[in-house]
């Protein structure tokens, strides 16, 4: 059974900075894509930024040059490194792991339960 379990929420001034972490159990960590999503409170779900198994990232455009996603596959953990944050980064993170399996087949995908980062102005 795959658990995704992050860490490193809280509350932090504008401009200031967080490191969320998330801890992946239950399957070989380096069989998946991950990524790092928000949700603030009245809106959809974003991606934040993923990283797939060669270390390759991508970005949405309002956390480019702010943020930075790094994986450790020794330690089956996934970090996403906030710098610079804005009232507007206020909202629920939620680490999502994509277990690639065939190219005809869907990716199993599994979630962590969230943790709340919150900027004040």
């Amino acid at each position: 059974q795959v658990q995704l379990v992050e860490s490193g929420g809280g509350l932090v001034q504008d401009g200031g900075s967080l490191r969320l972490s998330c801890a992946v159990s239950g399957r070989s960590f380096n069989m998946f894509k991950m990524g790092w999503y928000r949700q603030a409170p009245g809106k959809q779900r974003e991606l934040v930024a993923q990283i797939t198994r060669g270390g390759s990232t991508d970005y949405s455009g309002s956390v480019k040059g702010r943020f930075t996603i790094s994986r450790d596959n020794a330690n089956n953990t996934v970090s996403l490194q906030m710098n610079s944050l804005k009232p507007e980064d206020t909202g629920v993170y939620y680490c999502k792991a994509d277990l690639l399996r065939s190219p005809l087949t869907p990716p199993a995908v599994y979630w962590g339960q969230g943790t709340q980062v919150t900027v004040s102005s």
